[in-house]
């Protein structure tokens, strides 16, 4: 590790850290200069501090500095995501309200894929097993009164149980504690007389939202992963200390975790509410990517983000991700505020397979980091997409920028002998790997732009991380995208959305209402009071109430409606007049999804349902430059050719490859042709022309000229 010098002037340099499957993303910037140094270095699943503290040693060597001169680390983490997706959950304790015990065992009416596909299905095992499944007495209705008295006694005979059970990690959920939490918060505080070393998550405090199922599923799972996330941000947060202050003083540099609604929080406050951390890395992605974009022009985008175990989607609207409250990871309800990602298994390391029916398949099953692909020698099995790419020479023979070299002939050897077992050529069984995972994305994106009532055919997709851009021409093809812009150094688009992330801060209370029937003044008081909350969180945050900003949503639905539609609440006094314009904006809103309003008829009232305030405490976000042209046309990046094969009907062609650093504003690219640098690979199909803009990223469409096949300078 590079130590931190004793003496000597000093640089301010902040840093963003992204922890992969395969890869850990780094970018540093200079906040005098500007600068921005990107870099990658192998994850470390064992212990993924240790990828990170390697990725914050190899970009301080690039620039040249030491530990002392981090002004402050934000942190996207996957430790979260990776406990629920791998369904690795220790023994739990639920507490709940008498007579409500097999609410987890009831659940929801849901059958993956549908029945026609699931008549084998079984219901997963729940959560917490029914033996650790405790009640206690007492109850509020949804106002808030209170129905029954708290049993205390009860409650300390459910804490003694789980005690007993050697239960250490519990969830509390009441009826109606959304409405009041006085009788969680008893429960609380009986645990910690009864039982002491026991953690505890209650659900006034993760989920102050109605629903009991929801809100119990999510209380549970925050309580599942708060002991891994707390021991892994404070193994970091000891280690960061000692390497940014060897030699010196003792200092803490900030520390700050990304959440999944698109902002970040300080790792001291992360660990009381780590459920905000599930989905971390592909919404500080999609932040990134919305920066950039919005910087290029585009209003309406799509992220794809291809990483190495999975490939994660969502839309962006006038430079702002869109947020949902209907979240799963893995096969757990989790109804918090996020970034809305759709994640599928269509990532470099997913594994090809033969099904029982003798059909190919790709993933959701990923090689991961170790051992990986079949062409990483690390000793890999089965094929994978990356074998598929590196066989057609799509990508080289080798990762970033030669560290990392790919066996091409085991790749050859995998894909043969799975090629003999389908009865079909070499060639087209690695085209049809990648086919299949095109139309794997293609289907994700369309989740979340046609069942979300968009037109796909409407939007700019922005592709970014290490295999994000390898199908992009593809996708253009499937998809009618009118184009796709690949951003400078798009293996760190969210390591780079760090960066620019905001601290957020989210509190919700359901009241519900009917509109014409609505007490203005007592939805003007819970707006007021969950201000007061997140002002309170961001004074600890070190915001000055100056720079303090709110930002106001309700959910709304029609009167019988089983579900909510979110829209935006006006600043200003709530009023009358106020609530009718957000009233408006659902009939619009619900319109765009669903395709049909109710607006102007008396027999279908809206009702309102939850109120939500975000603070929002705003950073200084890296400023995008455009970039100066240069002399000569496109030749000067050209690097060389390779054989690649684009369809297996046309076997492999000489195509040209380019060094996409040496690429300047206004060069064109005409397909068939590769572009290179050091974290990804773009393959420009026959058909297709990639220009560069202004600020360096590379814009794909379709060539309007198909018959060119060389590149030219603009």
């Amino acid at each position: 590790m590079t130590p931190a010098a004793a003496a000597g002037p000093r640089r301010r340099i902040r840093i963003g850290i992204d922890t992969g499957g395969t890869f850990t993303d780094v970018v540093a910037l200079d906040e005098e200069s500007g600068e921005l140094v990107t870099t990658k270095t192998p994850s470390t699943p064992s212990d993924p501090a240790d990828g990170f503290m390697n990725g914050i040693d190899k970009v301080l060597g690039l620039l040249g500095c030491t530990g002392a001169d981090v002004t402050a680390v934000a942190h996207g983490t996957t430790v979260a995501t990776n406990q629920l997706l791998e369904d690795k959950i220790d023994r739990l304790g639920f507490i709940t309200t008498e007579g409500y015990e097999y609410i987890l065992e009831i659940a929801r009416q849901a059958v993956p894929d549908g029945y026609g596909n699931s008549y084998f299905w079984v219901k997963p095992d729940r959560i917490v097993p029914v033996d650790l499944v405790h009640t206690v007495g007492g109850r509020f209705d949804h106002k808030g009164n209170e129905v029954r008295p708290f049993d205390e006694e009860g409650a300390r005979g459910a804490a003694r149980r789980l005690r007993e059970q050697g239960i250490l990690t519990i969830g509390v959920c009441f009826l109606h504690s959304y409405a009041n939490s006085a009788h969680e918060e008893r429960m609380r505080e009986i645990l910690r007389e009864e039982h002491p070393e026991a953690i505890v998550s209650i659900s006034s405090e993760v989920l102050r939202e109605y629903r009991e199922y929801e809100r119990s599923m999510t209380t549970l799972v925050d309580a599942a992963v708060k002991p891994r996330v707390a021991r892994y941000v404070g193994g970091i947060r000891q280690r960061l200390d000692a390497f940014t202050t060897a030699g010196e003083a003792p200092r803490r540099v900030p520390f700050a975790i990304m959440k999944s609604n698109g902002g970040v929080l300080s790792a001291e406050e992360v660990v009381h509410q780590p459920i905000t951390t599930v989905l971390s890395g592909p919404a500080a992605g999609a932040l990134g990517a919305a920066l950039i974009a919005e910087k290029a022009g585009f209003d309406k985008v799509l992220t794809c983000d291809g990483g190495g175990t999975s490939t994660d989607v969502s839309v962006v609207l006038g430079g702002e991700p869109t947020l949902t409250t209907e979240g799963t990871v893995g096969r757990f309800p989790s109804k918090i505020p996020m970034i809305d990602v759709v994640t599928v298994g269509a990532g470099g390391g997913s594994i090809a397979w033969i099904s029982p029916e003798g059909t190919l398949k790709v993933g959701p099953r990923s090689a991961g980091a170790d051992p990986g692909p079949l062409c990483y020698g690390k000793g890999g099995t089965e094929p994978t997409i990356t074998d598929a790419h590196v066989l057609l020479g799509r990508i080289p023979p080798h990762l970033l920028g030669g560290e990392i070299p790919l066996d091409v002939d085991a790749a050859r050897e995998g894909l043969t002998k799975m090629a003999a077992e389908l009865g079909m050529g070499i060639e087209q069984l690695a085209n049809g790997i990648l086919e299949i995972s095109a139309w794997n994305q293609a289907n994700a994106l369309r989740q979340i732009t046609v069942k979300r009532g968009l037109d796909v055919r409407d939007f700019t997709m922005a592709t970014f991380g290490g295999s994000g851009s390898l199908l992009l021409c593809r996708l253009i093809d499937i998809l009618g995208l009118a184009g796709v812009i690949v951003p400078r150094d798009p293996g760190n688009v969210s390591a780079f959305g760090l960066l620019t992330v905001d601290v957020r801060c989210d509190y919700v209370q359901t009241a519900v209402g009917s509109h014409p029937e609505l007490d203005h003044p007592k939805v003007a008081g819970i707006f007021d009071e969950l201000a007061g909350k997140a002002g309170d969180a961001l004074d600890k945050e070190g915001f000055a109430a100056e720079d303090h900003r709110y930002v106001r949503t309700a959910d709304l639905r029609y009167f019988g409606q089983a579900f909510e539609v979110r829209v935006p609440v006006p600043d200003g006094p709530f009023t009358a007049e106020l609530a009718d314009t957000v009233a408006e904006s659902f009939h619009t809103a619900h319109e765009q999804l669903y395709g049909y309003n109710f607006r102007g008829d008396t027999s279908q009232p809206v009702e309102w349902v939850n109120l939500r305030v975000t603070g929002v405490g705003p950073i200084r976000r890296p400023e995008l430059r455009e970039l100066p042209g240069r002399e000569g046309d496109v030749e000067r990046a050209r690097t060389g050719t390779r054989a690649v094969c684009f369809a297996d009907r046309d076997g492999y062609v000489d195509t040209a490859v380019y060094a996409r650093p040496e690429l300047a504003p206004g060069d064109l690219v005409v397909g068939p042709a590769i572009i290179e640098e050091f974290g990804s690979t773009i393959p420009i199909h026959p058909g297709f022309a990639a220009r560069v803009d202004a600020y360096g990223n590379v814009v794909v469409t379709r060539d309007t000229d198909t018959t060119s096949t060389a590149s030219k300078g603009a």
